[in-house]
């Protein structure tokens, strides 16, 4: 038998090396002494990354093995010295900080969870993302989105509110970056060794693996789920690496975003079909589902299915039912952020899985299209998320207006404004991201409200209390910790390098502890701009290189590894910051991920945010700079177009849109250039005999008054629960009740408005009152509908009504139900209401007919709108 590298010769005349596989693996751990197993339950929860007193207990064991870890604290307590773990049990005061932390976590888990209202069961909400960003050792998370996806569960575990979460493993995760010595990013991929996690694969009673399966082209793919504790809540991951499977369904979660549009079809199909059927493995029926992105959208037709083999209801009821339980925010304002899948595609993935939900392909193709009749059109995830949910957002308020109008051919019959898109703006986890520092500050001041309830006014409005000098001296701390950390990343990515001794030397005295530091961290994407301060080098230098008033700028961030533009914007801002003239002044951290960007926004005094308005969905990471003293320079787009106030920031430009970039390259820079130059940087350096900034941190107070209280995931996951998760939980009780006779009569009702629609006319529109309508006054109106063979209650009829501009378009608009007032036995109704008229101006209404919004979630979902014309007004009577 060949030894393990003997060359084996191929048919082919190539040689390769004989690789052997172990038989049986086994895992090797320091022995953790009796006294220390509380360690054991703190490091398997994530709970420690928003208590920093956890974090300092492990750091404490360990120091220099807790960095290198990545704050890792199951490796740690697996590669950590026997001895050293000996010494520690018997450290008193050790012993007694760990039992304290434990104790808070034994009394933290101790409550029961909450459902989503009162009065109601205990049934979960399922939340599906793609990638999920909750620890540096939990590498699942690409940038903003899973970022956003672990915030929502840290705050759905600290309200106490019955949320799973349902992701992917992904053994590579997403890459780590390196750049080469020109400066190109480069992409690596290290496996995760799960065992040194903080997962847990999931058994049954017997120790047997939980297991679910999906098919693909025809072949089964076993799932195997870990569950990833998130304080209160549980996140469960689906992993095909298991050996029943071949390879090349084993690499499907692989890598975040690897691969090309198959593979990123197969992870949808595992992430959305095969969530559902994890979570019915594992014994967990929840009452309503929440789609992170559209990445998951396929959960809703799998949901479908199970309806209609488990409860034989018929496609169009069980769609009428998963509608009314499903919600979708979505994030992406740019279309070509959305996946989209070729027919072919579809139909080589899909042909057989269609079959058995009992509708014909063409049709479930429609399901994904703007235009259903469109055969050219590929199918896209997010067109099918939105046409089975009944509520839909977006993430900021200006993203959810561009998403109405990106969306709105789904609703044809509506006007842009009327698209059934709502905004719910995302916010942070503050206590994930402040420092420990800042915490410990709040703590005093603020008392321990700003941690329990980080979404009052009236706690933050404390703030104002803190000395100024106090305040100072902890943000100069994180400053200067922020600069020994940049150095020291930039001396480890030049070593690797191969520079000179002298050039490591140089990196070691890069930057200055004492200016004004700015801050840009972000996935380098062209319409992120990240070059945008370099539009004029020879100003820029001498804002960095100012006498008087120099500044200095840390920079961070990757671009997709297929995304050949972002990585030149990479490249470009590499040779300028290796400028002799300005290398001292300006840094780039190479492989951007939590802890550096909890580095960047804890010691930064300004944060950069150029995107084009209105490309940015919301952004938050100026949101984690707030909440730690940092103020604010950005384009008004995403969450900085409500936030921003002159009082605690800086705006580029006033929000305006321009056809020609080029152009608005050219004035928003130089619009950066003059505000540093004449506000910031003069008010940063304005100091008093004490040296303090006064009006700099004037502006650092109000910003944490004003926007800490807004801007936090814990407003955000309260807005999802009272606006969506309440009342998609009551109607699967109401639909499911009585073996599903709700769904049931639902679906009938349906059938009966889609074939009377056609039938019903407004007929006439009677104003009452005549002109002008006096201020505080009512105008009288009705109109006269044929329903054919509906009944009044079977619709809602309305007036639409507000101000108009000089075109007679509506500038605003509101609508008030008006009341059945007669009726006749040949399907006449007619229907009245009296408008208000609260402010003088010019006004106008018209009438909408819809189904009734009481026998369904939202009449949106029908696509069924009548409008009154011209013709049907007969004037005052």
């Amino acid at each position: 038998m060949a030894c393990p590298l003997t060359p084996i010769r191929l048919r082919s005349g190539q040689e390769r090396e004989l690789l052997v596989k172990a038989i049986y693996k086994y895992n090797v751990l320091a022995r953790l002494p009796e006294r220390l197993k509380p360690l054991e339950k703190l490091a398997n929860n994530v709970w420690f990354t928003w208590h920093q007193d956890i974090a300092h207990l492990f750091m404490r064991m360990e120091g220099e093995l807790w960095e290198s870890c990545k704050h890792n604290p199951v490796f740690l307590l697996g590669a950590i010295g026997q001895e050293r773990l000996n010494q520690l049990a018997a450290d008193e005061g050790f012993l007694a900080q760990m039992d304290r932390a434990h104790e808070d976590l034994e009394r933290y888990l101790s409550v029961e969870p909450s459902p989503a209202g009162e009065g109601q069961d205990q049934s979960a909400i399922a939340y599906f993302s793609a990638e999920f960003g909750l620890a540096e050792c939990l590498p699942i998370y690409s940038g903003g989105l899973g970022v956003l996806a672990g915030d929502h569960l840290k705050s759905c575990s600290d309200l106490n509110l019955h949320v799973v979460g349902v992701g992917l493993f992904y053994h590579e995760g997403y890459f780590q970056q390196y750049l080469n010595v020109d400066g190109w990013q480069q992409e690596a991929y290290p496996e995760n060794d799960v065992t040194t996690m903080p997962v847990k694969l999931m058994r049954d009673e017997k120790g047997r693996r939980i297991k679910a399966e999906v098919s693909i082209r025809g072949q089964t793919v076993k799932l195997q789920i870990w569950r990833v504790m998130v304080g209160r809540v549980s996140l469960y991951l689906l992993d095909t690496n298991v050996e029943e499977n071949p390879p090349e369904h084993r690499r499907i979660t692989s890598r975040l975003y690897g691969g090309d549009l198959d593979m990123r079809l197969r992870q949808e199909i595992v992430l959305g079909i095969g969530g559902v059927r994890a979570l019915r493995s594992l014994g967990i029926r929840p009452s309503a589902y929440h789609m992170n992105e559209g990445h998951s959208a396929f959960s809703a037709l799998e949901r479908i299915c199970i309806l209609k083999n488990e409860e034989g209801l018929s496609f169009d009821a069980a769609r009428e039912f998963v509608i009314a339980t499903n919600a979708f925010t979505t994030h992406t304002p740019v279309p070509a952020g959305h996946d989209v899948f070729s027919p072919d595609l579809m139909h080589a993935y899909f042909e057989d899985y269609v079959h058995s939900l009992g509708i014909a392909f063409k049709v479930f193709l429609g399901f994904g299209r703007l235009d259903p009749m469109n055969e050219h059109e590929p199918f896209s995830l997010s067109v099918l998320a939105f046409r089975l949910s009944a509520h839909a957002n977006g993430v900021s308020r200006l993203h959810a207006k561009v998403s109405r109008k990106m969306w709105n051919g789904i609703w044809p019959k509506n006007p842009v404004e009327d698209t059934p898109i709502s905004a719910i703006t995302n916010g942070i986890h503050i206590p994930s991201w402040i420092s420990k520092d800042m915490a410990d500050l709040f703590d005093r001041y603020l008392g321990p409200s700003w941690c329990e309830d980080p979404d009052s006014h009236r706690v933050w409005k404390r703030a104002e209390q803190i000395p100024d000098s106090e305040l100072w001296r902890t943000h100069e701390r994180r400053r200067e910790r922020l600069i020994g950390f940049a150095r020291q990343r930039l001396q480890t990515r030049l070593k690797s390098s191969g520079v000179s001794v002298r050039e490591l030397e140089a990196a070691a005295q890069v930057l200055n502890p004492e200016i004004l530091t700015i801050g840009f961290a972000r996935r380098f994407a062209e319409y992120k701009r990240g070059d945008l301060i370099l539009k004029d080098e020879a100003r820029f230098i001498e804002l960095l290189t100012h006498p008087e008033r120099p500044i200095q700028i840390i920079m961070a961030g990757k671009a997709h590894p297929q995304d050949a533009p972002g990585k030149e914007l990479i490249r470009r801002i590499i040779h300028f910051a290796n400028r002799e003239e300005v290398r001292h002044r300006f840094v780039f951290l190479e492989n951007y991920n939590i802890m550096v960007a909890s580095m960047m926004v804890q010691g930064c005094d300004l944060w950069l945010n150029t995107p084009r308005r209105p490309l940015e969905a919301c952004g938050t990471s100026g949101m984690k700079a707030v909440a730690n003293g940092v103020l604010n320079l950005s384009t008004l787009d995403g969450w900085w177009e409500e936030g921003y106030d002159q009082s605690y920031g800086w705006a580029i430009g006033r929000g305006e849109t321009y056809d020609d970039l080029h152009l608005q390259d050219e004035v928003e820079s130089r619009d950066i250039y003059n505000l540093l130059e004449r506000e910031v940087a003069p008010l940063f350096y304005d100091r008093g005999l004490d040296n303090l900034p006064v009006g700099w941190v004037k502006k650092m107070k109000a910003a944490m008054c004003h926007l800490c209280p807004v801007f936090n995931s814990n407003r955000m996951v309260q807005d999802y629960n009272h606006q969506f998760y309440v009342g998609a939980s009551k109607r699967y009780r109401d639909l499911s009740r009585e073996q599903m006779k709700g769904t049931k009569d639902l679906a009938l009702w349906r059938q009966k408005i889609m074939t009377n629609w056609d039938q019903i006319r407004i007929n006439r529109v009677h104003v009452y009152d005549g002109q002008p309508v006096p201020v505080k006054g009512r105008i009288s109106v009705g109109t006269d509908v044929f329903l054919h063979q509906l009944k009044p209650e079977d619709v809602d009829v309305e007036v639409y009504f507000g101000p108009l501009s000089f075109e007679d378009e509506f500038t605003e608009r509101k609508t008030l139900q008006m009341k059945a007032a007669d009726s006749d036995s040949n399907g006449n109704h007619r229907f009245e209401a009296e408008i208000p008229c609260s402010q003088t101006g010019k006004y106008g209404f018209t009438i909408r007919i819809m189904p009734s919004r009481e026998k369904m979630e939202t009449p949106y979902t029908t696509g069924l709108v009548i409008w009154a014309n011209d013709e049907a007004i007969v004037g005052s009577q």
